[in-house]
């Protein structure tokens, strides 16, 4: 069965190995600690958990959901939402980034772990759209967008803009 967890101590060595696999820099989808040791893990989680409260923020960022999508006891996808949107985030990567390993991709991880997101998504959000970013050469990511009610906003050269209704 499928589910949502906030990133959390209790579940550290999983979460500690799944980031560390996630690529730098994948579909847009960035990850800061990837490769990062396990001494070091530590403190990328208490900042994922303290960043989702709005503590200890690095500059210009804003309070952030770290969510690992759960397939029995292994982690499959992490999910983040972003509570609100900034000057950047509006033309940028907007509220809710996701990945899903390779290894689970087609399967329709992404499609549910979007709707699972979406409906924490809408409690946090206080705009009236969810914003999504997509780029252009990932079609898989724009279904899984447009399979949970979301539209193609507008475009530019590389990426689509996808708003969901909240």
């Amino acid at each position: 069965m499928l589910q949502l967890k906030s990133a959390n101590l209790e579940d550290i060595e999983k979460e500690y190995l799944f980031v560390k696999s996630i690529p730098v820099d994948e579909n847009g989808f960035t990850n800061d600690w990837h490769g990062i040791s396990r001494e070091n893990f530590d403190e990328a989680l208490n900042s994922m958990i303290a960043w989702s409260k709005g503590e200890k923020l690095p500059e210009g960022y804003v309070p952030e959901t770290f969510l690992f999508l759960w397939e029995g006891d292994q982690i499959v996808g992490q999910f983040r939402i972003r509570h609100y949107l900034c000057e950047s985030l509006v033309e940028g990567a907007g509220h809710i980034g996701y990945f899903i390993s390779a290894e689970y991709r087609g399967r329709g991880y992404g499609t549910e772990g979007l709707r699972l997101t979406l409906q924490e998504a809408r409690s946090i959000i206080p705009e009236d759209e969810i914003y999504l970013r997509v780029n252009k050469d990932n079609p898989a990511s724009l279904q899984v967008m447009l399979h949970n009610g979301g539209y193609i906003h507008h475009e530019d050269e590389n990426k689509y803009y996808v708003r969901i209704q909240k």
